[in-house]
C-alpha cells in the first residue's frame, strides 16, 4: 500500500514539474560534444598521434625484425631438428625459448611504454578541450554541456564548434 501512494505521489510530482517546464523551457539551453570526435578529428589530437607514431615507431621497428628473425630461426630449427643430435636440439630449442621470451618481454614493455604516452597526450587534448567546451558555453550561455548521453538530438550537438575553437586556439 506505501509503495502505491509513493508511486502517485512520485507522478504528481513530476506531473507538476513537467508543467512547468514549457513554461520556462526558452531558458534552459543544453550542448552536447562528442568526446571520440574530438580525440579524433581535432588538430591537437592527429598532432599528438602524429608525435606518437614518430616517437615510436623506432622501437616497433625492431621488436618487428626481432619477431621476423624468431619465426625464421623457428622455422629453420622445424626443418633441421630431424638432423640434429639430442644435446644440439635441446640447445637450440632453449635459446628459441629465450629468444621468445625477451620477444614478449620487449612487446610488454613497448605496449606499456605506449599506453602511458597515449594517456599523457589525450589528457593534454581533452584538458585543452575541457577548457574550449567550457568557452563555448560561456559565450553561447548554455546551462549544461553533456559528455555522453544515449541519445542526442543533432541540433544539441556543439561538437564541431569545440573542434574549431580547438583548432583556432593553436
Amino acid at each position: 500500500m506505501k509503495n502505491t501512494s509513493l508511486k502517485i505521489t512520485s507522478a504528481l510530482l513530476l506531473a507538476s514539474a513537467l508543467a512547468w517546464v514549457p513554461a520556462h523551457a526558452q531558458q534552459f539551453k543544453a550542448g552536447f560534444v562528442n568526446t571520440d570526435r574530438i580525440l579524433r578529428d581535432s588538430n591537437m589530437a592527429k598532432s599528438a598521434q602524429t608525435r606518437l607514431e614518430q616517437e615510436f615507431s623506432r622501437k616497433e621497428k625492431e621488436i618487428t625484425t626481432l619477431a621476423n628473425s624468431l619465426q625464421t630461426a623457428s622455422e629453420r630449427f622445424e626443418r633441421e631438428a630431424t638432423t640434429l643430435s639430442e644435446s644440439q636440439r635441446t640447445q637450440r630449442q632453449r635459446t628459441l625459448l629465450e629468444q621468445d621470451r625477451e620477444l614478449q618481454r620487449k612487446r610488454r614493455e613497448f605496449q606499456e611504454d605506449l599506453n602511458a604516452r597515449k594517456t599523457e597526450e589525450l589528457s593534454l587534448v581533452l584538458e585543452r578541450a575541457n577548457a574550449v567546451v567550457q568557452q563555448v558555453a560561456e559565450r553561447e550561455k548554455y546551462d549544461v554541456i553533456l559528455q555522453e548521453a544515449v541519445y542526442v538530438n543533432p541540433v544539441h550537438d556543439i561538437t564541431d564548434k569545440v573542434i574549431n575553437a580547438l583548432n583556432a586556439s593553436r
